[in-house]
């Protein structure tokens, strides 16, 4: 059984016992969360509407922190002197996925 889940603004495919990356949730380590599935995959069966959806769970635990790799970035405009480095690193929630369940 696996789900496919929604935070942040992006999608993942989750199994029960897997540890995603997530983006940052705001809550402390070891605290339980409750991820909002997109789609349920059950051997042959399929949910994914959202009448379909309304009883299914993911349940996970906020197991630590993580950062991504360190972006570098510049710009300019040529002749005219102008030039900006930035730099960027994506914080990351660690998440353990407890349980899937259809409801």
């Amino acid at each position: 059984m696996y789900a496919v889940i929604a935070s942040g603004g992006k999608q993942e495919k989750v199994a029960q016992g897997q540890t995603v990356q997530l983006e940052l949730l705001g809550v402390e380590d070891g605290t339980e969360v409750s991820l909002t599935p997109v789609l349920l995959v059950d051997g042959t069966t399929v949910l994914s509407t959202p009448a379909q959806l309304k009883g299914a769970t993911v349940k996970g635990r906020v197991i630590g922190s993580a950062k991504g790799p360190k972006i570098d970035g510049f710009t300019y405009k040529r002749r005219t002197n102008q030039r900006k480095r930035f730099g960027h690193r994506q914080q990351y929630s660690v998440v353990e996925i407890l349980s899937i369940a259809k409801g």
